[in-house]
């Protein structure tokens, strides 16, 4: 495939831009560290807690970033973005404060907390059954295509890729310079962002990406170069439930992403134990990708200034429950 002009479509200027949309709307997310899990990994660890950010993750800062670069007639048309939970919430949030109607197609499997809060930021919901393999993006475009609405992606859109990018940016500005960053991925919207950023400020730094085993997609179209798309994972990480990379990401990942690696579920309950009960910090599945990976020594990561993002931390503490039973 002719990647060159997608891999250019974002760059590390369009990630400062973002970051000036942003300044005083998304938070600054304060950066945690532990001894115990330094000790654990081995590591100097610093973990950036997009859990704490606007509606719980990072999806914030893409979201926002995206509708507040559209012009005022599309604006009026308001936009639509399908979501498994947390850019649901995202757009919805955003177009709250900018004004402009939302409309977010989700699963009917969607965590319901994640359904609740997003129709509590005043966005339409419409569901879709994806066990019978409807299909969210025909759902998005038929609502477009009806209303003029813009479509808002999750991942795959260079403004919400350049927004995603700044928390990688802020982590790198308040710490300095770091040997590996770890970085959740499901369509690597907030992999190739925080890789931008990250290669542009800690030059030599190795950026890894970390997808549930089930869902090794990006793993299988890093090594091989070519895009890989597989069945919906079947996995508690809802965030990271997606099929492949996008037009926008993939060639960003083959560019800027040194490695991708995969964890288990039970990986994933053992992180978010740590991260509950010794670090007190909530949160979710997907956001503890990142954490996972380290904890259990998928790369050699000894003696290295490492980060980690906590990309979220919206939780159905029903499903939690069960997790740590």
């Amino acid at each position: 495939m002719n990647d060159a002009p997608a891999a250019a479509s974002v760059t590390y200027a369009d990630v400062q831009a973002a970051a000036a949309r942003l300044e005083g709307v998304a938070h600054r997310t304060p950066v945690a560290t532990s001894t115990q899990f330094d000790r654990i990994a081995g590591c100097e660890a610093y973990f950036k807690c997009e859990n704490l950010q606007r509606m719980g993750a990072f999806k914030f800062r893409g979201a926002y970033n995206a509708l507040s670069l559209l012009d005022a007639g599309e604006r009026s048309r308001g936009v639509v973005a399908f979501s498994s939970g947390n850019h649901a919430q995202a757009v919805a949030l955003a177009g709250q404060l900018l004004s402009i109607r939302t409309t977010i197609v989700m699963p009917a499997d969607a965590p319901a907390v994640k359904v609740a809060a997003t129709r509590g930021y005043g966005a339409e919901v419409v569901l879709y059954d994806r066990a019978k393999g409807d299909d969210r993006e025909q759902v998005a475009a038929r609502i477009s295509a009806e209303r003029g609405s813009a479509v808002v992606p999750p991942f795959d859109h260079p403004a919400v890729i350049a927004g995603q990018g700044t928390a990688a940016k802020e982590l790198l500005e308040d710490v300095g310079p770091l040997d590996d960053l770890f970085v959740c991925c499901g369509g690597a919207g907030l992999l190739s962002g925080c890789a931008i950023a990250a290669h542009h400020l800690s030059p030599g730094i190795k950026v890894i990406g970390v997808e549930p085993a089930a869902g090794d997609d990006a793993a299988r179209s890093l090594r091989s170069r070519s895009l890989v798309k597989i069945d919906v994972p079947q996995t508690i990480a809802d965030g990271a439930r997606t099929q492949s990379l996008g037009a926008h990401t993939f060639p960003l990942v083959l560019r800027h992403v040194q490695d991708i690696v995969t964890v288990s579920d039970a990986d994933l309950v053992e992180a978010m134990r740590f991260l509950w009960e010794r670090m007190k910090l909530v949160v979710e599945p997907t956001g503890a990708l990142a954490t996972a990976a380290v904890m259990k020594g998928a790369l050699d990561v000894k003696g290295r200034r490492v980060g980690i993002i906590l990309s979220g931390g919206n939780v159905d503490l029903k499903a939690i429950a069960t997790f740590f039973a």
